[in-house]
């Protein structure tokens, strides 16, 4: 199934939250233990992805491009409203945590070369293994995101499904017009 992978993401982080709801007093040396060896578990795995790639200059220039366009459409912006949105609809008095939480989980959820990447992997190849590893880090972490943010972080699952799920469905389209010799480069 091709948006396995994002399914079972999103499936971790809703879980994630609603266990981080439930255990919300997760002392904060734990939370920070966790997320730094999080941190650290995405260094290593970024580090080891890019020693693969054979395309350095492309790379770079993607990371470029897409920091420019990020800034340009004003991403984040567009999320503390929705984010707003999503608080006024759901709570009786807004004080901005529902919508804290939820633009902070959105953003590390999807930011990330592993949304991307994991997604592409997904359309082109049906390989969902980045999606996977993905969806137990963003599990962990909704966990402590929701214990010390609130439930606002269980929202984040909405965009997340949305953006993969786009993502894996548009290389599935684009996977029969591009070369074969091209697709491995590119993944």
């Amino acid at each position: 199934m091709i948006l396995m992978g994002t399914i079972v993401n999103t499936a971790a982080i809703i879980i994630g939250s609603l266990a981080g709801w439930l255990f919300r007093g997760v002392r904060e040396e734990i939370g920070k233990t966790v997320m730094q060896g999080i941190g650290l578990a995405v260094i290593l795995l970024g580090l080891s992805m890019g020693f693969e790639t054979k395309q350095f200059l492309l790379l770079i220039f993607s990371l470029v491009l897409g920091g420019m366009i990020g800034e340009w459409l004003n991403i984040e912006e567009g999320l503390l409203r929705l984010g707003n949105w999503v608080e006024r609809r759901f709570t009786s008095v807004g004080n901005g945590k529902v919508a804290t939480a939820f633009v902070t989980a959105t953003l590390v959820y999807t930011i990330g070369s592993m949304a991307i990447l994991g997604s592409l992997e997904s359309g082109l190849k049906n390989d969902h293994q980045i999606l996977y590893t993905k969806a137990m880090l963003d599990g962990f972490s909704s966990i402590i995101f929701t214990s010390t943010l609130g439930i606002g972080v269980i929202f984040s699952a909405i965009p997340v499904f949305l953006y993969q799920g786009i993502i894996t469905l548009a290389a599935t389209w684009i996977s029969q017009f591009i070369e074969p010799s091209l697709l491995q480069q590119m993944i």
